[in-house]
């Protein structure tokens, strides 16, 4: 099995250390190709209008001065076009990915990207904030490998990808492993922080309240609320099919 690991948070972040960690017990055929530089939050972006720099790290390690999608194009388009991954992770993010995070996430964008291409591709993520102040990078490490070898026993359907959150627990705290349908936060939990420079010009953070929504049965959030890891599959077709039938009726089609 030839795996590409990338991420969002960059080249250096701790949770692409722990993915490395994974693979390894997976497979000792891993590549590396992740950002430069943190690019959380940049969705399924790419590239169009600045060139793309590629850095060498090692023989297996590569840092691209662009996004996670661009790090998944150039992997696969280029550094291993002779011999493409089978097998694409990306993470692990600090800080879960779920409910409406999942069309902002640049870690769940490498693994729609690679899907694309039609490699099986799973992104990952480490919640913390809840119990702890630091993710605990541990427990993917101690329950990573495992989920996906698991995951790999099965057929895919094309067009599809997993998205993992690990809880935020110690890894002998770990309720199990629930699937789970993508959840919906509270409104309101994305807030806006109003400063001002030293010029007197106005300026803005954008940041999440961390606290919990009060989460349906079966979802992702319910899951990592009670120290579960989360399993939801993701398909990359958005068609909305109950409105096909009303849209066509309205329409006389």
């Amino acid at each position: 099995m030839r795996i590409l690991v990338t991420n969002d948070d960059g080249i250096e972040a701790p949770g692409l250390d722990a993915l490395c960690r994974i693979a390894a017990q997976l497979s000792d055929d891993v590549t590396v190709v992740a950002p430069e530089t943190n690019q959380s939050g940049k969705g399924h972006s790419l590239s169009l209008h600045n060139p793309l720099r590629m850095r060498k790290l090692t023989d297996r390690s590569y840092a691209v001065a662009g996004t996670p999608t661009d790090s998944v194009i150039m992997a696969v388009r280029h550094l291993m076009i002779d011999a493409p991954p089978t097998l694409i992770l990306s993470g692990v993010n600090r800080g879960a990915n779920m409910a409406e995070d999942m069309t902002y996430s640049g870690t769940i964008a490498a693994a729609f990207e690679g899907t694309l291409v039609g490699i099986r591709s799973i992104a990952l993520s480490q919640a913390f904030g809840f119990e702890g102040k630091t993710p605990r990078w541990e427990s993917a490490i101690a329950h990573g490998a495992g989920v996906i070898d698991k995951l790999l026993q099965l057929d895919w359907p094309a067009g599809h990808l997993m998205n993992v959150n690990f809880p935020d627990r110690a890894p002998d705290a770990i309720a199990g492993t629930r699937v789970t349908r993508q959840g919906r936060r509270d409104p309101g939990l994305l807030t806006i922080d109003a400063r001002r420079d030293t010029w007197g010009d106005a300026y803005y953070w954008l940041a999440y309240e961390r606290r919990r929504s009060n989460a349906a049965a079966g979802t992702d959030l319910e899951a990592i609320y009670n120290g579960f890891i989360s399993i939801t599959p993701l398909s990359m077709n958005m068609t909305a099919d109950a409105m096909l039938g009303p849209i066509a009726a309205k329409f006389g089609v």
